[in-house]
């Protein structure tokens, strides 16, 4: 078995991690942050299903917790399936958002250094939503 080389990406919210595990565990709010996601999801059996901008994508979630585990798998059109670790923390009154970003076989450094920059600009994106929210 082969083993990835990773990235860790993480955001810092200034949110409490259980308002943090709420949103992000409501696979309903991942379009408006998470942009890997075009479209709204659907509930199909176990899974959602939804339209990324390589086509349809099926996703399976961790079952809920009081840990902060946000695990979710990935699953292409091809039928290639993706891990994606992903956990909120607590940091104090604050969370910390934390991402493990897989190098997939065959992926060049080029193409891995631009997710890692993706999925910093949806973390970002997730930071600004949850912050805002305090204010409005």
């Amino acid at each position: 078995m082969a083993t990835h080389e990773a990235r860790t990406l993480q955001v810092s919210i200034q949110r409490n991690w259980n308002d943090v595990y709420e949103y992000v565990s409501t696979p309903e709010n991942l379009p408006e942050w998470a942009s890997g996601l075009s479209s709204g999801l659907q509930k199909s059996g176990d899974e959602w299903v939804g339209d990324g901008p390589a086509g349809k994508l099926r996703l399976r979630f961790a079952p809920p917790n009081n840990v902060g585990v946000l695990d979710h798998w990935v699953t292409t059109e091809t039928g290639e399936e993706v891990y994606i670790p992903l956990r909120v923390v607590a940091n104090g009154e604050s969370s910390e958002v934390i991402f493990t970003l897989f190098r997939l076989p065959g992926m060049d450094d080029e193409k891995f250094t631009a997710d890692a920059a993706w999925v910093m600009r949806d973390l970002q994106r997730l930071k600004d939503l949850l912050e805002a929210q305090l204010i409005a």
